[in-house]
């Protein structure tokens, strides 16, 4: 579930990183999302609070002109129960890595077979992000890490849905007969 935001809105979770500062060797960068950025987190992927929020990433340039951020997320997150609506605590923990390359870059190019159709390989890398201009959003690349995660229907341990029945069991499914519907009608002289 990738959050969708406002066009142009400022994202709650924000580090930018102007791409002309990125060297070969990777940097080490500590994250931890404030009272507000947690606040806005919450209300940007639907769920009731984010407790907490902490990222350790290493920025680097790849190749001749992108950028590649990979690292560790952990977050503790409060959803609402899918059954009773009470409070679920979840905790996060995910590693994430995210090429980034210039719009109009050969690098962003998909590759096609013979037939021109996308090679995709499932199991292997995703294909690297578009950027304009100067900046990426490390902070967007973390956030989005654990939007990724979020369990779409928490359930809080031991509760199921007990009211509902589908079928009974004891019964057995017979197919009800084509001509059942005929059954009650009679002939009017």
């Amino acid at each position: 579930m990738k959050p969708v935001r406002e066009q142009g809105a400022k994202p709650p979770f924000s580090y930018p990183v102007r791409v002309g500062h990125v060297s070969a060797n990777p940097v080490t960068v500590h994250l931890e999302a404030g009272p507000t950025e947690r606040e806005g987190l919450a209300q940007l992927w639907k769920i009731t609070a984010v407790h907490a929020l902490k990222s350790e990433m290493q920025i680097a340039r790849w190749k001749k002109d992108g950028v590649r951020i990979k690292g560790h997320v952990e977050a503790e997150i409060e959803q609402a129960c899918v059954v009773t609506l009470e409070p679920v605590s979840s905790k996060i923990q995910e590693t994430f890595e995210q090429v980034f390359v210039p719009e109009g870059s050969k690098l962003a190019r998909m590759v096609l077979s013979d037939s021109a159709e996308m090679v995709l390989d499932p199991e292997g890398p995703d294909a690297p992000e578009t950027f304009t201009g100067d900046t990426i959003d490390a902070g967007e690349v973390v956030a989005e890490a654990v939007a990724l995660a979020i369990d779409p229907y928490p359930r809080k341990p031991g509760v199921g849905f007990t009211d509902h029945v589908e079928d009974d069991p004891t019964e057995e499914a017979a197919p009800p007969s084509p001509f059942a519907a005929l059954k009650d009608w009679k002939k009017n002289d």
